[in-house]
């Protein structure tokens, strides 16, 4: 009789399949890359593993690269863990010839499967791309060519934004003309680039740029930490974010006249989840290995409900970041970068407590972004208790230490492989006549995570958590009050400074920490006991947090492998200020840091430096250096400039800029023609990389005095001076623009507020929420933003701008004055009264007539004399048409936003 698995050695053997799923076609990328094999070897491997087909008297082989897969996975094998061995479950030994299932096999047997393990990896395979049978035939024996009509070393990665595509009216062109270079991940390869620049015919330049890549990854391989291959699914978790980054771009599929359109990651990370659920199901039942093949090969099992998917939701986020108490806001940079951060932690320690509770490695979680996860799992009664134990966990933890300002939604929901394939047909499986495939799972998906969101804490359920609330009253000290930081929780402990005592609550003592220790900390340690000084409190769903600097330290750390104790090691750097450099440090990597405004060398030695930031915060002594992080209120200062006399002019504010992508659920749910399972991860990730990543990136380089508050998933919150947050809110946008590959289709809404500094951050949030909603609402469409109370088009925002510096140009030139500026915005008041019907007085028909006044006895003023008539009419005549029509006229009531610019940046 077999031995029971422990948990451990589920979560060893679900890794051995997840790192099958993830290589099985790494041969893609060997054999683009020219591997040199010696020619009797690759004969015996496209012998083993390709398909031969057979036409007109002579064979060939197809699908060569699952030859090159065995070929790459051997030249891997000294930098991988320790799979070399007799205990390779539910693999047979690695070197074991003999054995048909041994993990190389299974990997490289996807076109040609025949035992367990190879079926398991194969049906994953064709899951994850929706084939249907048929299709999938054809595509099976066909030759390397995609719809681009290159071949697979030539052809480069379609992307998706070009293709989506929202109103059926809307006819996409056949030809689309964008492509990814093919470069490791780095905020500036994320962007699609004209076919042209990065498309050839020639196949040994083109081999060239993979043999490049090939080179790159094999020696990024290395920098792993040895002791980290102790723990596979620890060092499963690097290896991920290192094949993200140099498979990120390579097309996977390039046979049979597909699109390229989905990477190599994308396509093998959701192979890797679906063949780990496969097995899983299967083990865990107890299945006979040699049916389930044959059922597997004949697809009568398909309809069989073996995969479960899970859901989190991160719920009250707002309220948690942006909850006040007394003592909030003399902090407020530091305690929102801790709880903005907090906010991420959470989601990824929720993630991996399901995973733990399963025994399912780090692969198994196809997206995390802006709070959300989901994680495909087998569907068996083991699993569906121990989520159900992990939930309960789970709420108790959010409800103790956050008295449910805070929680993570759970919901699954089972799903069959048929239910993943692109087209749509009748269930057969007993449960009703509904129609299935992926578009009627993604409707199910969506669906089942709202009514999670309104199913908080489970309080009305049977299995309710009560230890939160027994003996409530008795467990704090009620002589110390309520926390001073958030307003709300009981205070614990004390912090001292600058001879007070503030009150803090545990949640706010992290959260202070934490703002402390991202500035000087660049990853964090996940453990089941604390490893280094500067570790959270509070565990996070039972797991202790640990913040470390440099690499070397963070690979110090082999003993605390080996005993069991350290579980993950995470770099959260920011990308460097290199657009072009890889994003990979050894590390698995987490997009949960955003940029945080410092003080620089130059400027604080600068004769000035007193003089602009001195003043800035009446309660804070100033002794800032180099380094620093800067306070909202040294933020406020960052817009204003030295003018002729050697004053500071321009105002003291700030700009909190607010947006999120319009129509992201359509998007999703009916964006793409034929959506799949790898499609749907693909598109999550790549809309959250142009926040989580490119917007930390174009802060750090452009935008130096821009605070991210959050920035993931598809939306973003940031808070910096007044000015320069409507300049990153245009570059942003024209950025996003490209990112989509110009698709009208895809856009975001913004929303500026602005303020004086010393405003409390949650009114803050309100008004930039506030400006955001009005621009989500304007008609006859979204794509629009919100500034000085205007809500205009993007174009009309640019456009605007324009218009502004037309104006200071007239400034510069007659030299109006303040007054005559400020007089305007009466006129504009009346022209946007008379551009509406139903607002329209009849005085306020003459404001034409009251500009020509008004400006007619401002330069009689300036140009007194006869001589000097044909100057005051050239002059008028160039107001007029400047600031009446072309402004005025033209823009009505949104003139106020060039207007108010103008005269922000010029008030003394």
């Amino acid at each position: 009789m077999e031995k029971p698995m422990t948990h451990d050695d589920r979560l060893a053997a679900s890794c051995r399949v997840a790192l099958a799923g993830l290589l099985h076609d790494v041969g893609k990328f060997a054999e683009r890359a020219g591997l040199m094999i010696d020619p009797e070897a690759l004969e015996t491997h496209l012998q083993l593993y390709a398909r031969r087909q057979e036409q007109g008297g002579r064979h060939w082989y197809s699908h060569r690269h699952a030859a090159y897969t065995a070929l790459a996975i051997d030249q891997l094998e000294p930098h991988l863990p320790g799979l070399v061995g007799q205990d390779m479950t539910p693999f047979a030994a690695w070197k074991d010839r003999d054995a048909d299932d041994s993990l190389i096999n299974a990997a490289a047997c996807h076109h040609k499967p025949t035992t367990f393990m190879q079926w398991i990896i194969a049906t994953a395979d064709r899951v994850a791309s929706g084939f249907e049978r048929e299709t999938f035939d054809r595509y099976n024996d066909s030759e390397e060519q995609t719809s681009t009509k290159l071949n697979h070393i030539t052809s480069r990665q379609l992307t998706l934004f070009e293709q989506i595509c929202l109103d059926e009216t809307d006819t996409k062109p056949e030809t689309l003309t964008k492509r990814y270079p093919l470069r490791p991940l780095a905020p500036l390869t994320l962007f699609p680039v004209p076919a042209k620049e990065v498309e050839t015919n020639q196949v040994g330049q083109a081999q060239a740029d993979y043999r490049r890549l090939w080179d790159g990854f094999l020696e990024a391989l290395t920098a792993i930490p040895t002791s980290h291959r102790a723990r596979l699914d620890l060092w499963l978790d690097h290896f991920e974010t290192l094949w993200l980054t140099f498979t990120h771009a390579i097309p996977s599929a390039t046979a049979f006249g597909v699109r390229p359109e989905v990477s190599l990651y994308d396509h093998s990370k959701a192979v890797a989840a679906l063949a780990v659920a496969l097995w899983r199901y299967h083990h865990e039942r107890g299945d006979d290995p040699e049916a389930v093949a044959q059922a597997q090969h004949d697809r009568r099992d398909w309809d069989e409900s073996k995969l479960l998917l899970i859901q989190g939701d991160l719920f009250g986020i707002q309220e948690f970041i942006f909850a006040s108490g007394g003592e909030t806001n003399r902090r407020a940079a530091k305690l929102l970068r801790g709880r903005s951060f907090y906010v991420g932690l959470l989601t990824e320690c929720a993630a991996m407590r399901v995973l733990d509770a399963l025994a399912l490695p780090a692969t198994s979680q196809i997206i995390n972004a802006a709070g959300k996860f989901l994680i495909v799992a087998p569907n068996t009664a083991e699993t569906l208790e121990a989520l159900k134990r992990v939930r309960r966990d789970i709420d108790a933890w959010c409800l103790e230490h956050s008295h449910g300002q805070f929680g993570v939604g759970l919901a699954w929901m089972a799903a069959s492989c048929n239910d993943f394939l692109t087209s749509t047909h009748p269930s057969h499986n007993g449960r009703g006549t509904g129609v299935r495939g992926f578009d009627a799972l993604m409707k199910r998906l969506f669906a089942q995570l709202e009514q999670a969101k309104a199913q908080r804490f489970g309080l009305c359920g049977e299995s309710a958590p009560t230890a939160a609330f027994t003996g409530f009253l008795d467990r704090f000290d009620n002589t110390r009050g309520v926390c001073q930081i958030d307003g709300r929780s009981p205070a614990v402990t004390h912090l001292t400074e600058a001879g007070r005592t503030i009150q803090l609550g545990r949640l706010a003592k992290d959260q202070i920490d934490l703002g402390n220790w991202l500035t000087r900390h660049e990853r964090l340690l996940v453990s089941r006991s604390p490893i280094v000084r500067d570790t959270l409190a509070i565990d996070l769903f039972g797991y202790r947090i640990g913040f470390t600097g440099d690499e070397e330290a963070s690979g110090r750390f082999g003993p605390e492998v080996w005993c069991d104790n350290l579980l993950r090691v995470w770099d959260f750097s920011l990308p460097d200020e290199d657009g072009t450099c890889p994003l990979w440090n050894g590390y698995a990597r987490r997009a949960i840091n955003a940029y945080i405004p410092r003080f620089l060398g130059d400027e604080v030695g600068h004769p000035w430096f007193e003089d602009k930031y001195g003043r800035a915060d009446p309660e804070e002594p100033f002794d800032a250096g180099p380094g620093e992080p800067k306070t909202f209120n040294h933020l406020a200062c960052e817009d204003q400039r030295l003018d002729g006399r050697g004053r500071w002019v321009g105002i003291r504010a700030l700009t909190t800029l607010k947006g999120d992508v319009d129509n992201l659920g359509a998007i999703f749910q009916r964006g793409l023609k034929a959506p799949t399972f790898a499609k749907m991860a693909a598109l999550s990730r790549q809309m959250n990389a142009f926040f989580a990543l490119y917007l930390p990136w174009l802060c750090r380089t452009r935008y130096k005095n821009a605070y991210t508050v959050f920035a993931g998933g598809d939306d973003f919150f940031l808070i910096g001076p007044w000015k320069t947050q409507m300049d990153l809110a245009r570059e942003l946008r024209a950025a996003f623009r490209c990112y989509v590959a110009e698709n009208p289709g895809i856009h975001f809404s913004a929303g500026l507020s602005t303020t004086k500094p010393g405003l409390p951050v949650r009114h803050l949030a309100e008004l930039g929420e506030q400006a955001l909603e009005a621009a989500k609402t304007h008609r006859p469409a979204k794509d629009s933003v919100t500034g000085f109370g205007q809500t205009v088009p993007w174009t009309t925002f640019d456009e605007l701008d324009q218009a502004r510096t037309e104006l200071e140009g007239l400034v510069t030139e007659i030299g109006l004055s303040t007054g005559y500026l400020y007089g305007l915005l009466e006129l504009i008041d009346k022209a946007e009264r008379f551009q509406n019907p139903k607002t329209a007085r009849p005085e306020d028909a003459i404001w034409h007539s009251q500009f020509a006044y008004r400006t007619y006895r401002m330069l009689e003023q300036r140009l007194r004399g006869r001589d000097l008539e044909p100057e005051r009419r050239r002059l008028m005549q160039r107001l007029a048409q400047v600031i009446a029509q072309q402004g005025i006229e033209r823009f009505g009531g949104a003139y106020r936003l060039a207007l108010f610019t103008h005269l922000y940046q010029t008030r003394d």
